[in-house]
């Protein structure tokens, strides 16, 4: 692990994002609350927000890092068939929280798939990202759009 012990604590906060595509018949499964495991949306809110609260234990190098906020929204694109994840946490701490934020929406993602594998095993997880952060020596950072 890198040594933070000499950095003083400061505000920070990172948010993530990805994306996860179904069938037609997933995505209408899933928009209509109707998979059979249950509510999807709320058991992938809850499943990120647990795995970002414990990114330390799935990452090895990361800090434990005491976390002030951590939140995952859920978005269904019906246009698109998919389910757009964002996650957003806050610590004030002597490290960033960019890891708490993408593990999170890893594990939303993952718990998605999970719930809708039944009907879709070829459901597609999308890239996985910081869209942004703030705090520590780096300043704010926060991801502009690829140019073509």
């Amino acid at each position: 692990m890198v040594d933070v012990g000499a950095k003083p604590p400061t505000a920070r906060s990172a948010q993530a994002g990805g994306e996860i595509r179904f069938s037609k018949e997933a995505f209408a499964l899933l928009s209509g609350n109707r998979l059979a495991k249950g509510d999807a949306l709320a058991v992938a809110r809850l499943a990120g927000i647990q795995a970002g609260k414990r990114t330390a234990e799935w990452i090895p190098l990361c800090h434990v890092v005491p976390l002030d906020h951590l939140d995952v929204a859920i978005r269904l694109d019906a246009r698109r068939r998919t389910a757009v994840v964002t996650a957003s946490a806050a610590a004030r701490w002597s490290t960033g929280v960019e890891m708490e934020a993408l593990v999170a929406v890893a594990a939303a993602l993952l718990a998605l798939y999970d719930m809708a594998k039944a009907v879709d095993r070829g459901a597609t997880i999308g890239a996985i990202g910081v869209l942004a952060k703030r705090g520590g020596r780096s300043g704010v950072w926060t991801r502009t759009r690829r140019r073509t």
